[in-house]
């Protein structure tokens, strides 16, 4: 825990509320770059573009930048055709928001190193041969090689704390945040549900209950959990199970957008004045960091000042 991150724990204790950064990948497809079968791995290498996305993030008032490298742990930049870009689209991801913290001489914002247990996209494959072949590498070691390498990564590469991102999958969960325990660094995790009849975890591949989820990971030592990526109809009513489960500070950052792999259809994207309303309910029910995911825009995080 670096003294930077120490300061940001003490304004956290006070109770202040905290803006988290809106989207990253949608974004830089908003601001005309092109996405792969990497999803938005790659448009890392789009320095200066993604460097200023991060400093449009802290002067709209977020308090933490998250790298993009949710896409680009080593499974999905494989299936991608990319694995030998392997470090220079993470450091690339990671040197963006820390010149990004420079340039806006903001020491006080913190770099968050986003990691997720997402695999390769299913139509990111040419065929379904290579599908078939590819799922029987998919064994719980496999999982956990791949999530160590990039939770090493953004621990030598200077960032603040670990991310876990979109955590909707049980079976992967265990792995993952086993992964980010090691490096040394601070964790938050933000969970993903939906709701059917209840609050279940947001895997379409089967049921699970969401407050048995998130109680399944309470023993990993975390500093924040939160809720994430996901609709916004479900985030009041999580939020309130996560205070069930965790004494912790809790995160708010749905998507607004929808994903048909790799776009982002942002044509029904909320208006800001009405995330704006939304978010106060999040915060009245107990979220003391928020923020968006894919779909948000720097607009989006301005307005939440008005929180």
């Amino acid at each position: 825990m670096n003294q930077r991150y120490k300061k940001f724990l003490e304004v956290l204790r006070s109770g202040e509320t905290i803006l988290l950064d809106g989207a990253t990948g949608s974004e830089l497809e908003n601001r005309g770059i092109k996405m792969d079968n990497s999803w938005c791995a790659t448009a890392s290498l789009e320095f200066d573009i993604l460097k200023q996305i991060h400093k449009d993030y802290i002067n709209a008032g977020a308090k933490i930048i998250t790298t993009n490298t949710y896409a680009s742990n080593r499974m999905i930049l494989e299936v991608a055709g990319v694995e030998d870009k392997f470090e220079e689209i993470n450091l690339a991801a990671i040197n963006a928001a820390i010149q990004a913290r420079e340039e806006c001489g903001r020491d006080d914002v913190l770099v968050a190193g986003s990691l997720s247990h997402q695999i390769p996209y299913e139509d990111a494959f040419r065929s379904q041969e290579e599908k078939d072949k590819y799922i029987k590498k998919l064994t719980p070691e496999y999982f956990q090689k791949s999530f160590d390498e990039l939770a090493f990564f953004l621990a030598d590469n200077g960032c603040d704390f670990i991310l876990l991102e979109l955590m909707y999958r049980p079976d992967r969960i265990d792995i993952i945040f086993d992964s980010a325990s090691k490096v040394g660094l601070p964790v938050w995790a933000g969970f993903s549900s939906r709701n059917k009849d209840g609050l279940i975890a947001l895997t379409t591949d089967y049921e699970y209950s969401f407050k048995k989820m998130i109680s399944n990971v309470k023993h990993h030592k975390l500093d924040a959990v939160g809720i994430m990526h996901c609709d916004i109809g479900v985030i009041e009513e999580s939020v309130k199970e996560l205070k069930e489960i965790y004494d912790l500070p809790i995160m708010a950052y749905p998507e607004v957008a929808v994903f048909n792999f790799p776009h982002y259809d942002m044509s029904n994207v909320i208006q800001p004045n009405d995330y704006l309303v939304e978010a106060k309910k999040w915060k009245d029910a107990g979220a003391q960091i928020i923020g968006g995911c894919c779909g948000t825009t720097v607009d989006h995080i301005k307005l939440l000042n008005n929180l």
